[in-house]
Order: structure tokens, then sequence, then C-alpha cells
């Protein structure tokens, strides 16, 4: 693979973003980084963004860009979407108030509507965010089956959050076996505790998997996954159905982390492409329509446990001498259930119920065009993943199962052209998965492959 360049990604993105710089900045003045997280961290800066509309965002020079980040997934009907704004709107006026502070309608409406899309999902409960939904719902695992160790997938991130901050994304010097991974703190901050609590699993390796939860099955409490690992990695079929086999065998828990795969995959998510139901389910992101919401939900029997009753309730001085709150998990949470943000999220639900499979149809016309570009250039590269989201992996391999195999990669060629295509403007962060929306349509995949196309031509 012979390249022939001239002026490198980063140059060019650094020649169109002179105000995103200059804003940067300042912002390290502000907060740690720059930035409020982590993830909108890139170097050599990230774009500081000004306006989004539709398919779009503006940043501070004026450059347009067509958005495939969407707010890492979350904007599947794009920025400022009419039915959503409206929804919030009425919301706001008709009701008078943007927060009860109470139970309220749109709880149980919303409810309903998940539940008819997520049948596993009896009874459920509101969270702030897809974090604190996952979160949840190992609390309910540890409380339910009164263990309290979990397991995790290799490569897979639910939150940061101690628990769950190991092998996200681990040196493979440090990684151990392929079958049987270490366990590898990926953030300051995490107690060592968790490397022993946390138990790493191979993806997609249903007999080595089988193999580790049949070891510790009398102290794991659950497994925890992302049906598609980083949302563009599936699981194949006979691993899920085969996983759902083995943790109902050993009286294990299983949690899907559904907060990227929800809606993306299809309105009742992975759990519906595969027919498998899983214990507990975590959802965020795309169900509260551009603001921040999680949902965790599973069987009556599981859920139940964080029934409140008279004795329970942790902050009743009058029920000091009779508490019986050490029996039912508390949560809570003043913006649980947030009014504006279940209006906007049934709004969402309801363009997607009309709109969904030509979210489908724009991906696959967009996965097609990319391969085609490379291929032309005599470059191996593959489109993984299903439904609304995928990525693009150059790659020798056959085919990508895991975090390892993605790790073999060329990670350098591929950040190269993500910095040529933010100077074109088409907006992702590098090496990032793509996620496409309903505003998403011919006129947006010309204009990206037109992108691609060119940079591929500068570069080779």
């Amino acid at each position: 693979m012979t390249q022939s360049r001239v002026v490198s990604g980063i140059e060019e993105y650094r020649k169109k973003t002179p105000a995103s710089f200059e804003f940067s900045k300042v912002s390290r003045n502000v907060m740690p980084g720059g930035v409020t997280a982590n993830i909108k961290f890139f170097e050599p800066y990230p774009v500081i963004m000004k306006k989004g509309k539709g398919a779009y965002l503006t940043d501070l020079d004026g450059n347009e860009y067509v958005d495939y980040l969407l707010s890492y997934g979350a904007l599947m009907t794009g920025h400022g979407h009419p039915k959503v704004m409206e929804a919030i709107r009425n919301q706001m006026e008709e009701e008078g108030t943007l927060l009860f502070g109470t139970p309220h309608h749109l709880e149980v409406e919303m409810g309903k509507k998940i539940q008819q899309l997520y049948p596993g999902m009896e009874r459920l409960r509101y969270t702030n965010s897809g974090t604190e939904a996952t979160l949840l719902s190992i609390r309910m695992a540890y409380a339910f089956t009164e263990k309290y160790k979990i397991a995790k997938f290799e490569g897979h991130y639910h939150g940061g959050y101690n628990q769950v901050l190991l092998s996200v994304n681990p040196p493979l010097n440090e990684a151990g076996p392929a079958k049987n991974p270490n366990s590898i703190v990926e953030s300051k901050g995490v107690e060592p505790y968790n490397i022993e609590h946390t138990i790493i699993l191979p993806f997609n390796d249903l007999e080595a998997t089988t193999e580790i939860l049949t070891k510790h099955k009398d102290e794991i409490a659950a497994v925890i996954l992302e049906p598609v690992q980083g949302g563009f990695i599936p699981a194949e079929q006979d691993f899920m159905e085969g996983l759902r086999a083995v943790t109902k065998k050993l009286g294990i828990l299983l949690i899907f982390d559904e907060v990227k795969t929800g809606f993306r995959l299809g309105l009742g998510g992975a759990q519906k492409v595969y027919g498998v139901t899983p214990d507990i389910t975590a959802l965020g992101k795309v169900v509260g329509g551009g603001f921040p919401v999680g949902i965790v939900g599973g069987s009556k029997e599981i859920m139940d446990i964080s029934a409140p009753t008279a004795a329970s309730d942790v902050f009743d001085n009058s029920q000091s001498k009779r508490s019986g709150a050490k029996d039912v998990l508390f949560h809570s949470g003043t913006y649980n259930g947030h009014p504006t943000i279940l209006a906007a999220g049934l709004a969402t639900i309801e363009v997607l119920e009309q709109e969904i499979d030509n979210v489908f149809e724009t991906a696959n016309q967009l996965k097609s065009g990319i391969r085609e570009l490379f291929l032309q250039k005599g470059i191996n590269v593959q489109t993984i993943g299903m439904g609304s989201i995928f990525n693009f992996i150059i790659t020798e391999k056959e085919k990508i199962q895991s975090y390892r195999d993605l790790q073999e990669s060329e990670f350098g060629l591929r950040k190269d052209i993500d910095y040529h295509l933010l100077a074109r403007g088409i907006y992702n962060k590098p090496l990032n998965r793509y996620s496409l929306a309903t505003v998403h349509g011919e006129k947006e995949v010309d204009r990206t492959l037109n992108a691609l196309k060119k940079t591929l031509n500068s570069l080779f």
C-alpha cells in the first residue's frame, strides 16, 4: 500500500479550524483539558460547534459539516427535528413547568411504549443517562442474586464508573490470553478491588466464556454486554443464544447494555434482532431525543425489589425505629422521568416508527459507496455494523469479531483519512463509528462519498 502524501490530514484540519484552536486554548483555563467529557476531546483539539440543524453542524469558523457523530448516536432524528421541537414546546406550554417532582402521566405513556417495543421490560425505571442505567442494572443484579461480582467482555464500554472501567481498550501486551483475558484498569481512581470483582470475558467465544462463567458461577451476579461491541462489531447469533442458555443454567443474570443499539438496530433493539431476551435491559441515547436519559427494565420479579413501601424510605426519619429501607433496593433521582425529556422521546419514537427503514436504506447506500471507493484503490476495507450504525475498518482480516481482531487494522491510515474528511466537511470524531439519522439522504451520501473520493485520490 503506497501513499504519496503532501499534506497530512491533521495539517488540513488545522488550516480549516483556526477559531476552534483559539477557543480551545481559552477553554483549558475553564475545564480540565478544555472539555466536560474526555470522550469529546481529540488531538490536536476538537472542533467547536456553534449551530446544528438537520444533518448538519456549523463550527466557529463557519465551516459546515455533514454530521455522522450525532452526539455519539443520540440524535436519530437529527438536530432540531420539527416534531421533537414541537413536543418540547407543547409540554412546557401546556403543562406549565419543566419539572413536577411528582409522578406524572408521561412516565406511564413512555413506559407503555417501551414495554411494547421491549416485552422483556415488564417493569422499568428512568435514570438520567445510559451510564446511570447500566449502573442501576448492576445494582439490581447484586440485590437480586446476592452475589457481588460481575462479568463483562473485553472491549465493551458500559459507562464511566469503577465496576466497568476495565479492559475497554487494554494494551495487548497486558491483556493476557485471548481466551482468558486479564482485568485491566482503564482509569485513575479505580480501586484495585474491582480487578478481582470484574471478570473479563472473550467476546464471540462461547466455549471460553462458558468455561470462565462456570468456574465463577457462585460469585458472578450478572454478565453485562453490548450486543454489538462499540456499536459496530455484532455478536454472532450462536454466541448470543449460547450465552443466554449458559447464564440461565448457571443462575447468572444477563444484562443487555442497549444504550448504543436501542432503536438503532430497530425499534426493538438488538434483542429483537437476535430473538434473545435478557433479564435486564439498559437503554439511553436515542430514547431521549437529544436530552439526557436512561431506562432500566426487566422482569417484574427482578425490578420489584426496588418497589418502595412505607417503611423503606431512607429519608423518612419517622420510620427510623422500624425502617425496612435495607430490604429494598433504593433508587432515586430528582430528574428521573423528566417530563420534557419524555415528551421529546415519545416524539422521536413516533418519527422513527414512520421513517426507520429509510435510515437503514441510506446507511446501506453509504456503506456500499465506501467499499466501492476503497476497492478502486485496491485497499481492503470492511463496513461493519447493523441497522443505522457502522464503522469502516481498513484491514486484511476476513472477519472482525472481537476487540483483538480490531487491533490488527490500520488505525493510522484510518485516522489520517478522518482528518482529511473533517477538512472537507464530513464530521465524525476520528476513528469513531458512523451513526445515521432520518435527516440523512441522497444529498448527504453523495457529499460524503465525494469527499472520501477526493481524500483517497490525494493519498494514493
